[in-house]
């Protein structure tokens, strides 16, 4: 298909493609669920890749989870297929974890899709949108999860690419319909009882009305302005957190005298290394009371571990 033959959102979401491609992205591995922002990003990639000699394919992951999963998971690969793209179908089991289903099915997904990657060599494309990331502000933000939270998904990060960050959920429908292509409307993606689908349905719609349009446009150029500046707080941390540990153990007065931006990311890494999850600012806050705030109290219990202060370091389970 020539370029100018395209449609102009199918032109969008191929531009957007190539933009995000390096020399170092010789093979392309789509994760699709057949939606229309993973679909219009296979589609984007077979009209692109092939152009620039690049080896490339899909990957659907069955979660089964829902009836019918495996036919949903058996017609998106048709469809991708038709796109020109080579299509694998992935079964996993989600297993109960602390963090929740939707946790765990995440968690099982990204680890089938980083395996298909890796025994491919090719770079792991998501098709999350700009209105993903909106979303992804104002959950950070109901939190309380600091600059981190808010600098939402990165375009490339943790060895995945996302090229769709700066392209809306309408852009992608439209290129569907433009492609005569049907996505898939995941139920869970209209399901109340999860916190995204309700800002999707519910706060966005009252932002913008309220506002004005361009909401999901300004959270995430915040998120971007966002990023570079959690970027650099993290890489000091790092370093610090170097200073401050011996043998997986934290000083407590070499912790209190760094700065709080710094102190509270070191803490939040070392606990996450530690295997606690779902941390909150309350949860960094009750640790670094431990160090700040020391009168001879007993550990901090946090999802998925226990924390205390003895002879001036703050400790792990033993």
């Amino acid at each position: 298909m020539a370029r100018r033959a395209l449609g102009r959102a199918t032109l969008a979401v191929a531009q957007a493609v190539e933009a995000a491609l390096t020399p170092q992205d010789t093979a392309l591995l789509v994760a699709c669920s057949g939606g229309a922002d993973s679909l219009a990003l296979a589609a984007g990639v077979a009209h692109v890749a092939p152009r620039s000699g690049r080896a490339y394919a899909a990957v659907v992951v069955d979660h089964g989870l829902q009836d019918g999963s495996a036919e949903v998971a058996r017609r998106a690969a048709r469809t991708l297929e038709g796109l020109g793209l080579d299509a694998t179908v992935v079964a996993v089991v989600v297993a109960a974890a602390g963090g929740g289903p939707e946790a765990a099915a995440r968690d099982a997904r990204y680890t089938a899709l980083r395996a298909v990657a890796e025994d491919r060599g090719a770079t792991l494309l998501l098709g999350h949108t700009r209105d993903d990331q909106a979303e992804s502000v104002l959950l950070g933000l109901a939190r309380g999860s600091g600059a981190r939270s808010l600098s939402g998904m990165a375009v490339r990060a943790e060895g995945l690419l996302r090229p769709l960050l700066g392209v809306s959920r309408a852009t992608t429908r439209a290129c569907c319909a433009e492609l005569g292509l049907e996505p898939w409307d995941d139920p869970h993606n209209a399901d109340p009882a999860y916190a995204r689908v309700r800002v999707r349905a519910r706060v966005l719609p009252v932002l913008e009305a309220e506002l004005g349009p361009g909401v999901p446009e300004a959270l995430a150029r915040t998120a971007d302005l966002l990023r570079a500046d959690a970027d650099l707080l993290d890489a000091l941390a790092a370093e610090a957190r170097e200073r401050v540990e011996e043998d997986g153990a934290l000083d407590c007065t070499g912790l209190a005298a760094l700065p709080a931006a710094l102190r509270t990311r070191v803490l939040l890494a070392w606990l996450r290394d530690l295997g606690a999850h779902d941390l909150i600012a309350r949860h960094v806050a009750a640790v670094e009371a431990l160090v700040l705030d020391w009168h001879g109290q007993g550990p901090v219990d946090l999802p998925g571990v226990r924390v205390g202060r003895t002879d001036g370091v703050l400790r792990g389970p033993t």
